[in-house]
C-alpha cells in the first residue's frame, strides 16, 4: 500500500483508504484519532466529560456547538467542554458540518442515508432531514468527500455518548465560498424549523505557528466568534488566512443560529497541542463554544454601538497624543448619556503587537469618557513597567479599551469561564486584576488564570485556595 503523510495533531491527514460501505460508512480513523476498542473509547470520553468542571446553567436554547476535530489525545478534552453542555438533552438529530481536508470541490456533500459506524455502534442517518437539506440547498452527495474525511467522523463517538440514540446528518463542506455558507445556513433554518436539532461545526484553529503566535492569532479569531462575525470569518477563509480549518462550518452555524432568534456565542474552552506534545514550535489551536438562542444573556447588560466604540477609541488616542506632545489633559467633549455613565474601564496600549502600557479603574468612579481619558494617559506615561511613551512612538500605538461590569464575589471558582470573566484577587491589602482577554491570549486554563491573578497581586499562586477573596467581572473589549 502507498505510504501517505500523517499530520495527526492538526487534522490534515492522509491514510491508506479503508473500506467504505455503500450506505454504512465504516470507521476509518479508529486507532488513529481515537480508540478502536469500544471499552477504552467509552472510558476515555467519560473521563473527558468528568474532567469538565461544573458550569453555570445555560439560559436559552443551545442551537449549535463549535468543537475541534484533532486526535482525542490533543483536542478531546476541549471538545468535552461543549459536549458536556448538551449531555442528555432531548435532541432527535445532530447535524455535523466539517471541512473537506482531502477533496477540493464546490458546495457541500450531504450524506443521504445509512449510518456512520464507530466502535460504539452505528449512528443512523436522519434520511428525511438529509433529504430536506439537499432539496433546500441544492447540494448533493459526493461520496469521495466522506470516504477518508475525519472532521465529521471524530464527532460521532461523542454524540453517541452524550445524546445516545440521536440520528445524524453528516455534511462535508468544500471550497470556502460565502454563497455556500449562506445556502447551507438558509437550508438549515428551513429544514430544522420545529425539530429538535443540534448543529455542530467541526474545526481546529490556527495550524503550525509558534505557541505565542498561535495563541495571539487564535485570541483574535475567538473574538470574531464571540462577536458573531460570520462574514469576516468567511472572508478570511476565502483569502486563505491561517485562522480556522473549519471556518466555513463556523460561519454557517453562526448565520443559522442567528436566523433562529437573538443569539450569543459562549466560548467554553481554548487549548493548544503544545499542552500535550510539548512542542511549542508547531502548534495547533482548539476551541469549543456554544451558540445559544434566547434566554437572559450572561453577558454585560451595558452595550456600546460601533460608533460609540470608535468615539471612545478616538478619545483615548487624542488624550495620549495631546498629553505626550503638550503635557495637557483634554476635556471630554459632549457625548451621549451612555458615555456619561459611570463605568470602570481599562486602556491597553500596544506597539507592534507588544504591550506598551495598561492602566484603568476597577470601580465606576467617574463618567466613562472621563475614565477613558485618564486611563489612556496613565497607560502611556504612568505604567511603572515601561518608560513613558515618546512623541516618536505615537503613530505606532494600538489602542484597546475594556469597559467593565461591576465586580461580583466568587464563592465557587469552578464557575469562572476563561474568555468570559476577568478576575480580581484580594488578600491582606494586596489586589491583582487580569482582564478577560489575558488568559485567552496566553492559553491559560482556569487554574492557571487564578494563579496568575494571585501573582499579579503579589500573593502566592495558590492564595485563591487559601482564603483570598475572588471577584469576577465581564468586559466589552474593543
Amino acid at each position: 500500500m502507498k505510504n501517505r503523510l500523517i499530520c495527526f495533531i492538526g487534522g490534515c491527514l492522509w491514510l491508506v483508504c479503508a473500506a467504505f460501505g455503500q450506505e454504512v460508512r465504516e470507521a476509518v480513523w479508529a486507532e488513529q484519532f481515537y480508540d478502536g476498542d469500544a471499552g477504552q473509547l467509552a472510558a476515555r470520553i467519560d473521563r473527558f466529560l468528568r474532567n469538565v468542571p461544573p458550569q453555570p446553567e445555560v439560559r436559552g436554547e443551545i442551537k449549535a456547538l463549535i468543537v475541534p476535530h484533532a486526535g482525542y489525545v490533543y483536542s478531546g478534552q476541549t471538545a468535552a467542554y461543549a459536549y458536556s453542555l448538551v449531555k442528555g438533552k432531548p435532541y432527535d438529530t445532530v447535524v455535523i458540518i466539517g471541512p473537506s481536508h482531502r477533496l477540493g470541490f464546490k458546495g457541500c456533500s450531504i450524506y443521504p442515508k445509512g449510518g456512520f459506524q464507530t466502535p460504539l455502534g452505528t449512528a443512523a442517518v436522519d434520511e428525511a432531514l438529509a433529504a430536506e437539506l439537499m432539496k433546500g440547498s441544492g447540494f448533493t452527495f459526493v461520496a469521495e468527500a466522506h470516504e477518508e474525511e475525519h472532521s465529521v467522523e471524530v464527532q460521532v463517538p461523542f454524540i453517541q455518548t452524550v445524546i445516545p440514540g440521536a440520528k445524524i446528518v453528516p455534511i462535508v463542506m468544500g471550497n470556502p465560498e460565502m454563497r455556500t455558507v449562506k445556502a447551507l445556513a438558509a437550508s438549515l433554518d428551513s429544514a430544522c424549523a420545529g425539530k429538535k436539532v443540534l448543529v455542530i461545526a467541526s474545526t481546529d484553529m490556527s495550524h503550525f505557528l509558534t505557541k505565542d503566535n498561535a495563541n495571539a492569532a487564535d485570541a483574535k479569531t475567538i473574538e470574531l466568534i464571540k462577536a458573531l462575525k460570520a462574514d469576516e470569518i468567511e472572508r478570511k477563509m476565502e483569502a486563505g488566512e491561517n485562522i480556522l480549518c473549519g471556518g466555513s462550518p463556523v460561519a454557517s452555524v453562526i448565520l443559522y443560529a442567528g436566523k433562529r432568534g437573538s443569539v450569543r456565542a459562549e466560548v467554553l474552552k481554548y487549548a493548544d497541542s503544545a499542552e500535550q506534545s510539548g512542542d511549542v514550535t508547531r502548534v495547533v489551536g482548539y476551541v469549543s463554544a456554544a451558540l445559544i438562542v434566547g434566554g437572559q444573556s450572561a453577558g454585560p447588560s451595558f452595550e456600546l454601538t460601533v460608533s460609540e466604540k470608535k468615539e471612545l477609541l478616538a478619545l483615548a488616542r487624542s488624550a495620549v497624543e495631546t498629553y505626550v506632545r503638550e503635557r495637557r489633559t483634554i476635556d471630554p467633549p459632549a457625548m451621549s448619556s451612555k458615555l456619561a455613565t459611570n463605568k470602570g474601564a481599562f486602556v491597553t496600549l500596544k506597539e507592534r503587537g507588544e504591550l506598551r502600557g495598561c492602566i484603568g479603574y476597577i470601580e465606576p468612579v467617574a463618567p466613562l469618557a472621563q475614565t477613558i481619558i485618564q486611563a489612556a494617559i496613565y497607560a502611556a506615561v504612568g505604567d511603572s513597567r515601561f518608560e513613558p511613551v515618546s512623541a516618536a512612538e505615537l503613530n505606532r500605538l494600538e489602542y484597546e479599551i475594556s469597559v467593565l461590569t461591576p465586580l461580583e464575589e466568587v464563592t465557587n471558582p469552578s464557575l469562572i469561564r476563561v474568555g468570559k470573566h476577568g478576575l480580581v484577587i484580594e488578600k491582606n491589602g494586596r489586589k491583582g486584576l487580569l482582564l478577560p482577554q489575558v488568559p485567552v491570549e496566553n492559553g491559560w486554563d482556569r487554574e492557571e488564570f487564578l494563579a496568575q491573578a494571585c501573582l499579579k497581586a503579589g500573593l502566592p499562586e495558590d492564595a485563591w485556595r487559601q482564603g483570598a477573596k475572588i471577584y469576577s467581572f465581564e468586559a466589552i473589549v474593543f
